[in-house]
């Protein structure tokens, strides 16, 4: 990795905020995508889907499938009348919708009477290789989850294909289960993002052993700020599955329960990971700038050695330097303690042959004190 890592991006859009506003207000921000719905409905027999983007679709789908399970994906969370539609149709409380469409929530889960509402942060690279973190939300009902994505990337494709296919109990296991399937999904997705981090801080240390420049420290800093996110992340989320775990709500049922702690060990696993990582970051920084302070120790040590050589030399040199005759050159008469060597024959050859002896003596001198072997 002898490139930069590209900046981290959050997100494309602010929050919208509006001071003293009624709390429940539903602010859409300017660039939010249009929802598109899908609609599966399974059970132990069939799995029908469909796909709109009004309600339509939905008030359908409950009319054909009426003993079914019903997920209700919806991607994209730009339309206002349509949060508040579903709201009232599956009596939702506008705070929750506020949270569903103010997408910088973390992680958490919330009770109320007929349904309860968690919240999970999606982390990944996209294919420019910067740093996205969407939110992902979903609501339990009896027999209904909906959930909600701020894009229109497919995360959940596996779920989906565990869904057609019928593996394991995932039709059977109601929609608490296929809350903790998504959330599952999402906890994999770390995975994979922690091993591309792990892959990164490979590089960069290859890079500090064989040929380190000021990249090495702009990289890992860049990825330590990686793990900052996650870590921000990934720490309620262990919250709100030990939540989920602990609950008493008849929608997480006991059966349910047994894989969410197999989830909450993911979350364990991915904190442990992340702080691992975090430390090597570190080192990676501390060591890179032990490396250029020794360097600049080497440098310096080298020009007080040039430095110590010349000092005599130029001492000598700036002493006969001094225009001070020995003899007066209009009436030749001797002047005392005035340069005495000023008109010596090879005068010029002793004194660069003394120099020179004085600075092969002080060569050796270092010599023996090993300074030579240590540059």
């Amino acid at each position: 990795m002898n490139n930069q890592l590209k900046r981290i991006r959050y997100k494309t859009h602010r929050r919208p905020v509006e001071v003293g506003a009624k709390p429940g207000s539903i602010n859409i921000s300017d660039d939010a995508l249009k929802p598109v719905i899908m609609v599966y409905s399974y059970n132990e027999k069939e799995l029908v889907s469909s796909e709109g983007k009004t309600l339509e679709v939905i008030l359908s789908q409950f009319k054909k499938c009426t003993d079914h399970t019903h997920w209700i994906q919806i991607k994209g969370l730009g339309d206002a009348q349509l949060m508040e539609e579903i709201g009232r149709l599956l009596g939702i409380n506008p705070l929750v919708l506020e949270d569903i469409v103010n997408t910088h929530q973390r992680p958490k889960f919330d009770e109320y009477d007929d349904y309860v509402f968690s919240t999970s942060r999606i982390i990944h690279f996209n294919k420019d290789n910067e740093l996205v973190n969407c939110q992902f939300s979903a609501l339990i009902k009896e027999n209904i989850l909906v959930s909600f994505e701020e894009t229109y990337e497919e995360y959940f494709e596996a779920v989906k294909t565990r869904l057609k296919a019928d593996k394991g109990t995932i039709r059977t296991g109601g929609p608490g289960y296929m809350c903790y399937a998504l959330t599952d999904t999402i906890l994999d997705n770390y995975f994979v993002l922690m091993a591309k981090v792990g892959d990164m801080l490979d590089e960069i240390e290859n890079t500090l052993y064989n040929s380190a420049d000021k990249s090495v420290m702009y990289n890992a800093q860049a990825l330590k700020r990686i793990l900052i996110i996650i870590r921000r992340a990934i720490w309620p989320e262990r919250d709100k599955v030990n939540e989920m775990i602990r609950t008493e709500n008849p929608l997480i049922r006991p059966e349910v329960k047994v894989f969410l702690r197999d989830a909450y060990d993911h979350c364990i696993q991915i904190m442990d990971l992340v702080e691992n990582y975090k430390e090597i970051t570190s080192s990676i920084i501390d060591l890179y700038l032990s490396m250029v302070s020794n360097r600049m120790n080497e440098i310096m040590k080298v020009l007080t050695i040039i430095s110590v050589i010349f000092i005599p030399l130029t001492f000598i040199a700036g002493v006969y330097g001094m225009n001070f005759a020995r003899v007066d050159p209009v009436t030749n008469k001797v002047m005392p303690d005035n340069l005495p060597e000023l008109y010596s024959p090879h005068g010029y050859i002793y004194a660069l042959a003394g120099m020179l002896v004085i600075a092969v003596i002080q060569i050796l001198f270092f010599w023996k004190k090993g300074w030579f072997n240590k540059l």
